[in-house]
């Protein structure tokens, strides 16, 4: 995807990881072959793809800017997925031991990077991905603090996605 000059692009995946430095190693070696950065977004805590990108759009407008709160793409990018200025609360946007459902993010998109990355990684279709069931409903609302005053100002209450849209986007103003 690409929106002005900010070029990327987001993929579904699954994985079972076993080693978290390990797997680390493994795609920062991918990143550094490929000259661009992968960034791994925890599914169960994104409320779809448009919150992925919303987060690459805003850590690489920081990045270029100067203004990014941490040293690396990666983790500005857990920052804003977050809706958060700390890393701890962050990391856990990231990849996991165990069964992981992610959004991958390589930016700049690279030929071949894909190809690279599927030794460890398994791609899906992402059209199912972004439906937001019950049980995410209420992590969502938990993690990012949504009132319930907010959601009754919603049109339709499944629009949880825009709220949690709307804390990505409040971190800019929180600096």
């Amino acid at each position: 995807m690409s929106t002005g000059t900010i070029a990327y692009e987001i993929r579904a995946a699954r994985c079972a990881i076993d080693d978290k430095p390990g797997f680390l190693r493994l795609l920062t070696e991918t990143a550094q072959r490929f000259n661009t950065h992968i960034i791994c977004f925890n599914a169960e805590m994104i409320a779809g793809r448009r919150h992925a990108e919303s987060a690459m759009q805003h850590a690489i407008r920081s990045c270029e800017a100067g203004t990014a709160i941490s040293k690396t793409i990666e983790m500005e990018a857990l920052l804003y997925a977050a809706g958060s200025r700390q890393c701890s609360v962050a990391a856990s946007f990231g990849f996991h031991e165990g069964e992981n459902c992610l959004w991958i993010c390589c930016y700049p998109p690279e030929d071949g990077v894909w190809d690279g990355l599927a030794a460890i990684l398994h791609f899906e279709d992402a059209g199912t991905w972004d439906p937001i069931d019950p049980k995410k409903r209420e992590r969502l609302l938990k993690i990012f603090q949504i009132s319930p005053e907010e959601l009754g100002s919603l049109d339709n209450e499944d629009r949880v996605a825009d709220l949690v849209l709307e804390r990505v986007a409040l971190l800019d103003v929180l600096r």
